[in-house]
């Protein structure tokens, strides 16, 4: 475990050039270390100032000289967010002054901080629980609007609530049943079984709640992975750029430009998305382009949503809508009319089931019709506030292995096992729930956890 009496210090926004640079340092000497390195430009010392108020002043370099002018503020544990006395320097961004700034902090007595340790002493000390500490780590890798919304929910708590809930019923549940291995004289009646079989079933049906919210997590975290397929020139490289917001896929005129699947993603509808697009489907000698289409084929095989494109400008033809077909049978698909800027040729009678259809185009910007279908394609789950789902394959471990304990003890009383059978199950879906917060604590766990931070965090 890293240790928690000393101070650390470290750059907390990224490398490189920028605007800001802030130095951070958390630990029992954190303000008097800033102090022997900032010096205020006023009558009053940092002492002299409360905690989080800003400080203008110099910040000085190891040998006393000043390097840059900054804002200044500590904070006073318990009430910071590492629980302990912390400081920042809000500094230029220049990393030769960002650099110097360390090194004076260093050399005035605080170490480097290692991946995630301020997080971590949060954690320790009990201002984060283990759920909302991988919310923090969530929130930074967060790719769409709604995925770092759920971070943000999951940071204040409304995860740790939904589980102390669940935690706090088993609790109630099995301090009866202690009662009764108490008073042993005391046999369960059939009344106040059935209670307790409600009371379990009531919990089995929340942890299956939380269990059902990672497929949507996953969907946030990894994004769906979306095929553009078509025939030669139906626009799919236009539409990725519209979809994206700049050039990423080379456009032309020449059928058979796109030789290799190109990938970007991009959050439409509401629904972070991996985009794929795909060189045109169509017989061909050309062996690099035979390589594309094999590719597009295996990217259709492989996608939880198709964007099945034909130009709208052009008259359809038969090998448009056996693409269609194939593509409904791989995942949900849309057709989409591309180049609706330009006259529409006549839309063929087809006697096949129909996907939902839109017309877009890629020139003008038009993709409202394109956003709306995605965003009906996968509907948000309304039962599901920001915060409430499982983010990762640790929680939905432990809370599978929870529902498992509680499905065992519900078992075991309509069995009619005895009661000190029962605690064990009920006591092991307590154990289960108290990892995902960290009220059961394995170090292992919360090692791999805190590895994936930065630094600084």
């Amino acid at each position: 475990m890293f240790p928690t009496s000393d101070t650390i210090a470290a750059l907390s926004t990224p490398p490189g050039p920028g605007a800001i640079g802030i130095l951070r340092l958390s630990g029992p000497s954190a303000v008097s270390i800033v102090e022997k390195c900032f010096k205020p430009l006023g009558p009053k010392a940092l002492r002299d100032h409360g905690p989080r108020e800003l400080v203008y002043g110099e910040l000085l370099d190891s040998g006393g000289q000043a390097i840059d002018r900054v804002l200044c503020t500590y904070s006073l544990g318990p009430g910071s967010y590492t629980g302990e006395d912390t400081a920042e320097l809000q500094c230029h961004g220049s990393p030769m002054v960002l650099a110097l700034g360390l090194e004076a902090l260093f050399a005035a007595g605080a170490r480097q901080a290692r991946a995630g340790e301020f997080t971590r002493r949060a954690f320790l000390n009990g201002r984060l629980d283990l759920a909302q500490a991988e919310a923090v780590g969530d929130l930074l890798e967060a790719q769409s609007r709604e995925s770092a919304r759920h971070a943000a929910g999951q940071l204040g708590g409304t995860l740790s609530r939904k589980i102390s809930e669940i935690y706090s019923a088993l609790t109630d549940v099995m301090a009866h049943f202690h009662a009764v291995l108490d008073y042993p004289d005391e046999d369960i009646d059939p009344f106040r079984m059935e209670e307790l079989d409600e009371a379990l079933a009531n919990q089995e049906g929340e942890l299956n709640a939380l269990l059902a919210s990672c497929g949507r997590a996953r969907l946030l975290r990894d994004g769906v992975a979306c095929a553009i397929v078509g025939r030669p020139n139906a626009g799919k490289s236009s539409l990725l750029n519209a979809m994206v917001g700049y050039e990423r896929a080379i456009v032309t005129d020449i059928p058979g430009t796109t030789r290799d699947t190109v990938e970007e993603r991009c959050e439409l509808g509401g629904i972070p998305l991996r985009l794929i697009d795909t060189a045109g489907l169509r017989d061909t000698a050309d062996p690099v382009e035979q390589l594309g289409v094999e590719r597009a084929r295996r990217a259709m095989e492989e996608a939880g949503l198709i964007l099945v494109l034909i130009d709208a400008s052009q008259p359809a033809q038969e090998a448009d809508f056996a693409l269609l077909r194939e593509a409904m049978e791989l995942a949900p698909a849309i057709l989409v009319w591309t180049k609706g800027d330009l006259p529409q040729a006549p839309i063929p009678v087809v006697s096949m089931e129909m996907p939902p259809a839109v017309t877009v185009s890629a020139r003008t910007g038009y993709l409202d019709g394109l956003c709306q279908e995605i965003s009906c394609a996968f509907p948000q789950d309304l039962w599901w506030g920001y915060g409430e789902i499982l983010t990762n394959a640790r929680q939905e471990e432990a809370a599978s292995r929870a529902r498992e304990g509680v499905r065992r003890a519900r078992a075991a009383l309509k069995a009619g096992v005895t009661p000190d059978a029962l605690l064990t199950d009920v006591e092991e879906a307590l154990e289960a729930l108290g990892e995902l917060t960290g009220q059961s604590l394995r170090e292992e766990v919360t090692d791999r956890i805190f590895q994936r931070f930065c630094v600084g965090k």
